[in-house]
């Protein structure tokens, strides 16, 4: 993780996608590179995604607030209702090997 000079972080991670979803991403990709008028990278794709699909305070809502996950597999455009505390939680025990 990185701090940037803007106040945001930066993460990099790997992630394994089904086919689908990298296709869904291209096309996303597509749109966005149109609506900027200029080639944009899967980086910026998922991140506008993921700027758009909560609301920007999310971050600061009780838990009980958060929205109750549906059932199905999780992916791009639907991604698991958890507290971030909890999906930093489960990704550092997966990165540590004690989930």
């Amino acid at each position: 993780m990185h701090a940037l000079p803007d106040g945001e972080a930066e993460i990099s991670l790997v992630v394994r996608l089904p086919w689908e979803d990298v296709a869904r991403l291209g096309q996303e990709a597509g749109r966005l590179a149109s609506q900027m008028q200029r080639p944009v990278t899967f980086d910026e794709v998922v991140s506008q995604r993921l700027r758009s699909a909560r609301p920007a305070a999310a971050h600061a809502k009780p838990a009980g607030e958060q929205p109750v996950a549906s059932g199905g597999s999780a992916s791009v455009s639907s991604l698991p209702a958890r507290p971030p505390a909890e999906q930093a939680r489960q990704a550092i025990e997966r990165i540590n090997g004690s989930a």
